[in-house]
């Protein structure tokens, strides 16, 4: 079917009839595919999916766990005949839609269309880096050594050079570092193994194949023109899909911004030492610069010490110790810049630091104003923060026009940005992010001329996807709305204690641990317990070891998906979980009957970009409680609720334990949001539900 044709009705209706005969009872699924069983919910998403493509529109639709997404936007992609990129939320689930979902789906329908996966180049090996790594030997640890052995032997048998492939090296080692390029250090055509790069063969692949499985943040580094050395890496699709699409607005906002780490900036200082081995007296002109730098990024770290781990910029430049770090390390970056000028015809290596250099040094100047350079900011050129009287959102830092990591249209893009920090334990990173990607974002969709379907199982907020599409730009899309098939009636039950003290309160998470212990004893353990901070998630893993006799399994004691691992090998585990476990965690089955949910997951009220956006929005005459805090929050409920029901055969407890759900008015708006789940405050329900 030609991509053209599609316009007409005719197509729209020839393929929507094709895409519900394939998913019917006796079509070509049923046929081919062990265990599958026709779904109306599917279909009906599958039908609007075509119509959407067909007609090059847009289209928002949530569908609840267990409605069949991925076949419902499969099959009409394979049987259109357009070039599609499929987006996931997450490499995961990349690699189970391309592996293991979209072989199925193209035999079963006997499709010849050619198919691609394409991830970021940091999940492909770089022979040059590999070679470096092998050559410096240098390791923080023994165990590096061994791992990095262990890739050169994989290196000698893989064909397409993807890291994920690699068994026994964590997910988590710095060697996978040494060893893969960034946008910044890859030498792209100049490099000598350029020929056999995975990198650029993978791309070449994708720009030929009729179906490409990307990710998030490769679709939005191609949307902010971040060429990474081999400009634009998605071109001329006609439809793209994207699933897990509620995670879209705030990474939009972290690829149409800039950022400036005092980890990439030790980076730079080290590779440009280790690049002057193969060239002539390099090192005696490189090695005290690059030193300087790494010293001025340890004494900028100490200057920012007094600040909380995140903040507006502002706030730092207050203090006196930070301009003059700034312009310290401004100065010693044009100094390393300086030393590597006359080396770059000598080495690619060293030319492509020198590039890099006067990059960080340029994204320093955007992201502090005047203040790395001279030590004083123009009117013009203030940071953004959320108390200015006057306009603080005059955009402080407007990028380049030939900047490649600029957004679509940089220089006619006049959306405000928040300047800001974030500290850790030893390092720092500058942002400046837009408060609004909506602008850009449809910009880029109007450009494409192609068909876009957003997808998840959690965009509306009691139904409405206005906050969704306000925040993506889409203006008055096509909408659906497919509730989950499972029978909450049957399967689930929500717990609202009650007696809790407000939030707020200095006791409140021990009281809420105290609530959960009789449900716990009832659920036999099997339980998430998901907090809204990591303060709170400490105190609950200082606490329960003494109060309970399950296996305990805490973030961040083991990488995430060995913790998964374990808690489903225990068989009656308890697992306390923050962020990352509200989302893309999928335990079916009795080892998780309870998800405990400590409070209503509100964003934090010291986020400098949030209190920017809330800002502009009471600037505007919102209301930003009720335009932006409450349905972000609602969403990322049913995030967390998610967990519980994964197949029909699953049986569970919801334990919701903030009382603002009974005791504000707004909580209404999030038990509207979630599934059907059948309501009780007595904990003799909840004992009686379990077997």
């Amino acid at each position: 079917m030609e991509a053209d044709a599609l316009a007409a009705p005719e197509a729209a209706t020839s393929l929507g009839a094709a895409t519900r005969a394939a998913l019917a009872g006796d079509g070509l699924l049923a046929a081919a595919i062990d265990g599958f069983v026709a779904r109306p919910a599917q279909q009906r998403l599958a039908d609007a999916v075509a119509e959407a493509m067909a007609r090059r529109g847009a289209l928002v639709a949530e569908a609840g766990t267990g409605t069949g997404k991925t076949y419902a936007y499969l099959v009409p992609a394979l049987l259109s005949g357009l070039r599609v990129i499929i987006s996931t939320g997450t490499r995961a689930l990349q690699d189970q839609l391309f592996h293991r979902d979209l072989p199925r789906v193209r035999a079963a329908l006997r499709s010849d269309a050619s198919v691609a996966l394409l991830k970021g180049r940091a999940n492909y090996l770089c022979w040059y880096r590999l070679e470096r790594a092998e050559q410096e030997g240098r390791f923080a640890a023994r165990e590096h050594a061994v791992q990095l052995q262990a890739i050169k032997a994989w290196s000698g048998s893989t064909r397409s050079g993807d890291i994920a492939e690699v068994e026994g090296v964590p997910e988590g080692s710095p060697v996978w570092a040494q060893v893969t390029s960034t946008a910044d250090n890859c030498l792209g055509g100049e490099c000598p193994f350029y020929a056999d790069c995975f990198v650029a063969r993978a791309r070449q692949a994708a720009q030929q194949a009729d179906l490409v499985v990307v990710n998030h943040h490769l679709l939005f580094a191609d949307m902010a023109i971040r060429q990474e050395g081999f400009g634009e890496i998605l071109p001329g699709a006609h439809a793209f899909v994207l699933d897990e699409a509620h995670q879209l607005p705030e990474l939009a906002a972290q690829f149409f911004g800039e950022h400036l780490g005092g980890r990439a900036l030790n980076e730079l200082a080290r590779d440009a030492i280790g690049e002057c081995g193969g060239t002539p007296g390099a090192l005696s002109l490189v090695q005290e610069p690059a030193r300087v730098v790494v010293q001025r990024v340890r004494e900028l770290r100490l200057a920012l010490e007094p600040l909380p781990n995140r903040g507006a910029l502002e706030q730092a430049l207050r203090l006196d110790e930070v301009p003059p770090a700034l312009a310290a390390l401004d100065a010693a970056l044009a100094d390393l810049s300086a030393a590597l000028a006359p080396l770059t015809d000598a080495s690619p290596g060293l030319a492509a630091c020198k590039a890099r250099c006067d990059e960080q040094r340029t994204r320093l100047h955007r992201i502090s104003g005047d203040t790395a350079s001279a030590g004083a900011r123009h009117a013009g050129d203030r940071a953004v923060t959320p108390s200015d009287e006057a306009d603080p959102f005059a955009d402080p830092c407007p990028p380049s026009a030939a900047d490649p990591d600029a957004a679509p249209d940089a220089a006619d893009d006049d959306s405000p940005r928040i300047r800001w920090f974030e500290l850790t334990q030893t390092g720092f990173t500058l942002h400046a992010t837009p408060l609004d990607v909506s602008a850009p974002l449809a910009q880029y969709r109007a450009r494409s001329g192609a068909s876009w379907i957003f997808t998840s199982a959690t965009l509306a907020v009691a139904g409405s996807f206005e906050h969704f599409s306000g925040q993506v730009g889409l203006d008055d899309p096509a909408t659906l709305l497919e509730a989950s098939p499972f029978d909450y009636a049957g399967q689930t039950l929500a717990y609202l204690p009650r007696g809790l003290p407000e939030p707020n309160s200095r006791d409140y998470i021990r009281a809420v641990l105290a609530a959960a212990l009789p449900v716990l004893e009832a659920s036999r353990g099997r339980a998430f317990l998901l907090f809204t901070s990591h303060r709170a998630l400490r105190e609950a893993a200082e606490w329960l070891p003494a109060h309970c006799d399950w296996p305990l399994f805490v973030q961040g004691t083991l990488p995430r998906h060995a913790l998964l691992e374990q808690f489903r090998a225990s068989g009656n585990g308890v697992l306390l979980g923050a962020a990352s476990f509200w989302e893309g965690v999928d335990v079916a089955g009795e080892a998780l009957s309870l998800v405990v949910i400590d409070k209503l997951p509100f964003a934090a009220p010291d986020d400098p970009v949030l209190e920017a956006r809330l800002d502009a929005i009471r600037r505007s005459g919102g209301n930003p409680f009720r335009d932006w805090q409450l349905p972000s929050a609602a969403i990322a409920l049913k995030q967390g609720a998610g967990r519980l029901i994964r197949t029909h055969h699953d049986r569970g407890v919801l334990m919701l334990c903030d009382p603002r759900l009974v005791a504000k008015s707004y909580g209404r708006v999030f038990l509207d949001s979630l599934p059907a789940f059948p309501r009780t405050r007595e904990l003799a329900d909840v004992q009686a539900f379990f077997p």
